[in-house]
């Protein structure tokens, strides 16, 4: 998806970072040194200052021993934040937003299937004026039947929702300007639609063909299953978008419309009957079609209700959803 391109102003050289790349890193100990060493000269050279922000998401592999490591050895550009235990991949990207400096922010995984090497490639469409740059993995080296065909498919149903069209909203490699991502908080396992929220908020956004490579060491930490998370959270994303500030035109509207498919079908049992003799509920088939779909709708709802619920806790407290155990080379906030 490409919207239209508009001019921003110059960077400003009186930061220290332009430039911040957010890597959430789970149990990836073989991968994060060579990890480090990809970024490091895929950004060498650039003309923009930049930093590398390693957020430890509760590792037990010996992850946040080597990123102490790195961090050491390298204090001008890489900063680790170690989270308490392990809180999910939505709150350490989350974290490491908060944690970093940069005015573009680029998010990868830590595991080397997202090449650094197309960091230049997300950051020059940047500079074009687009606010967010996703990365298409158009020729995915993963499973066909376990992760790219459900890809796919969500891939698909979150466009249509959202309105926001992308090939591959999976795909963790993207660059946002900061300004984008102020004004809403990521929650459970909604870092995938952050493109979704920021074109709410009216950015532009393009995306570019990215290289997708094997995993080389460690494990997939998803599965099938998180195609059904990702369309328990596309109903948070499309209610929060379409009706967070007018709820009861969804809920209104969903009321008006089964009690008058229910005054239709009563009119219809009841006209059958005059006409024919049939009885209205002695049909056990229609009785149980009736409360499994009742209690399918009432459970959505009240799903629905109980994330509102959720997010107005937490924002109203102010409360994080992750827990830092501590930072190494943090710079001061800007």
């Amino acid at each position: 998806m490409a919207t239209l391109k508009k001019s921003h102003p110059a960077v400003r050289k009186d930061r220290p970072v332009w430039v911040s790349v957010v890597v959430p890193v789970y149990n990836e100990v073989k991968n994060v040194p060579l990890l480090h060493e990809k970024i490091t000269a895929a950004m060498r050279g650039a003309k923009y200052a930049w930093e590398l922000v390693l957020v430890d998401d509760g590792s037990r592999d010996g992850s946040l021993q080597a990123m102490e490591v790195l961090a050491a050895k390298d204090a001008k550009h890489t900063r680790v934040v170690a989270l308490r235990r392990n809180f999910g991949q939505t709150a350490a990207i989350s974290a490491g937003i908060d944690y970093s400096t940069g005015e573009i922010i680029v998010l990868m995984d830590g595991d080397l299937q997202n090449d650094p090497e197309d960091i230049p490639k997300l950051l020059a469409e940047i500079e074009k004026g687009f606010d967010v740059v996703s990365g298409w993995r158009k020729y995915r080296k993963d499973n066909f039947i376990t992760r790219t065909l459900p890809s796919m498919i969500a891939n698909a149903l979150i466009s249509r929702v959202t309105g926001v069209v992308l090939h591959d909203y999976g795909c963790t490699l993207k660059a946002y300007r900061r300004e984008v991502l102020t004004g809403f908080r990521l929650y459970g396992e909604m870092h995938r639609f952050i493109p979704a929220y920021a074109g709410y908020v009216g950015a532009s956004i393009t995306e570019v063909p990215v290289q997708h490579h094997p995993r080389k060491y460690g494990y997939s930490k998803y599965g099938l299953e998180r195609t059904i998370k990702v369309v328990l959270d596309l109903f948070t994303v499309k209610f929060l978008s379409g009706y967070v500030n007018k709820p009861i035109y969804l809920f209104g509207g969903v009321g008006i419309a089964f009690s008058g498919i229910g005054t239709l079908g009563l009119l219809f049992l009841f006209v059958r009957k005059f006409l024919i003799g049939s009885g209205v509920v002695d049909s056990p088939i229609f009785m149980l079609s009736a409360f499994l779909f009742a209690l399918g709708v009432q459970s959505i709802l009240l799903g629905l209700i109980a994330e509102m619920m959720v997010r107005t806790y937490h924002e109203s407290q102010s409360k994080p959803i992750y827990r830092v155990r501590y930072v190494i080379n943090e710079l001061p906030k800007r």
